[in-house]
């Protein structure tokens, strides 16, 4: 079992009164931060939802119970933590550069290697070029990216959020969610774990793995689970409902017995779901096998088929197993038998194959929903190659990965669901690249 990095046993925060009464923030708490998590914690106001953050991170002492730093009492520890606070909390005498710089002045760390870590998550988080601004100049969502950097930027284990979306504006909060999350999924920042502090429902569905709802008067844990929905998430998707509805539930009903988790929740992660291995085979091969399928009453033994053709069998099964994984036919006992979905898909003309072609493949192929919903996530519709690089290349090897993508790319673009710029190597929207320079030439190499 794997030794969690933060682990609270009874925590408790209280105030003792003249009258020996105390007034009791937090209740005995038992809480765990283990590696490779995004937790979030959640509550009504008053709940203790900061208190409990700032007795995770040493800030505070509780009056009674420990909190353990790698299985060490944090008061005899150094603890690797860096705090994101709502009100950016900024030195505004202090450049960017210099606010950033900061803590590692504070540690002793010489000027050049500050300096050089410094300029380098500035620009991780997008503020290359932005050194010598100083926060009065700078936007909201500026602002906290600038906050974001300084607590990035001593490459904490665990890094903190106290509600750090919350004064910004919609569009902004968005935008950097989505930025942080991609950080994270990528493994551009070295930390092992994100503690998140919000009151903000749909934020925490969006972003967390694991989700802790307290109660108050005193704070306790009412409920704590696994968010077992994939990333990108959708707000649309029935589960995503769900789970909000839940939460809700749990807070406005504050002397309930919490419910039980929706159904849809339960049973095997969705995250866990592992890609598919997407046949190396072009859309137009899969119109010219489906059409052949048609026109020889819906069936036809493979074999048969690839001597008919004077095919090898190696080269059309790659065809026949893209159209079985589209939904377009099924195979049995060496049999290719067409699909309803696949004789509409024959029938069409070409402008309507491209829309049964995109409904097929996010329905069926996870990579390309993925792509395509992380695409309309962002808010400036762009995606790294890397991120999707790093998840295939997990379950398939360097070359194969390479090859997944090249397939997707020809997929999506057929599709008409996303782009690829070759020259940035990210995925677009496609009404994007269209509006700058279409080029149908360039590929994932």
């Amino acid at each position: 079992m794997q030794t969690p990095i933060i682990r609270a046993e009874k925590v408790e925060k209280y105030y003792a009164q003249p009258s020996e009464n105390k007034i009791q923030v937090i209740a005995p708490t038992d809480l765990e931060i283990a590696e490779g998590q995004i937790v979030a914690l959640l509550g009504p106001s008053g709940s203790g939802k900061s208190t409990l953050l700032r007795m995770l991170t040493g800030l505070s002492v509780p009056s009674a119970g420990q909190v353990y730093w790698h299985e060490k009492p944090v008061a005899t520890t150094d603890v690797n933590v860096s705090i994101v606070f709502q009100s950016f909390a900024l030195f505004p005498w202090l450049s960017v550069l210099e606010n950033v710089e900061a803590p590692l002045k504070a540690r002793g760390m010489q000027e050049d290697e500050r300096r050089r870590r410094s300029l380098a998550i500035l620009d991780t988080v997008g503020l290359d070029g932005f050194q010598a601004a100083y926060p009065k100049e700078l936007s909201g969502g500026m602002r906290q990216r600038v906050g974001f950097a300084r607590a990035l930027v001593v490459e904490p284990e665990v890094l903190f959020m106290d509600e750090p979306f919350s004064a910004l504006d919609v569009l902004t909060a968005e935008n950097l969610r989505g930025e942080l999350l991609e950080l994270w999924q990528k493994k551009t920042i070295p930390t092992k774990a994100i503690f998140l502090v919000t009151h903000n429902i749909e934020e925490a569905v969006l972003l967390a793995d694991r989700i802790i709802v307290l109660g108050r008067n005193p704070g306790r844990i009412r409920t704590d689970f696994c968010v077992n929905l994939a990333h990108p998430r959708n707000r649309k998707e029935a589960a995503f409902s769900q789970l909000v509805d839940y939460i809700y539930k749990v807070l406005t009903e504050p002397e309930a017995q919490p419910p039980d988790l929706p159904q849809a929740l339960h049973g095997e992660a969705r995250h866990a779901r592992k890609y598919q291995m997407l046949p190396h085979a072009r859309p137009g091969g899969v119109a010219g096998l489906l059409e052949l399928l048609r026109d020889h009453g819906g069936r036809y033994d493979m074999y048969r088929l690839a001597d008919d053709l004077l095919f090898e069998i190696d080269h059309l099964l790659p065809i026949v197993d893209a159209a079985q994984l589209l939904g377009f036919l099924n195979v049995s006992e060496g049999t290719a038998v067409i699909t309803d979905s696949g004789i509409d898909y024959a029938n069409s003309e070409i402008s309507r194959r491209s829309d049964l072609f995109r409904e097929a493949a996010t329905n069926h192929v996870l990579l390309l929903d993925q792509i395509s919903r992380a695409i309309e996530a962002k808010s400036d519709h762009t995606v790294s190659e890397d991120l999707f690089h790093d998840m295939l290349d997990e379950q398939f090897t360097e070359d194969e990965t390479v090859m997944q993508l090249e397939t997707a790319v020809s997929w999506g673009r057929y599709a008409q669901l996303f782009d690829f710029d070759a020259s940035r190597r990210c995925f677009i929207r496609l009404e994007k690249r269209r509006s700058q320079a279409p080029s149908s030439t360039e590929s994932v190499a």
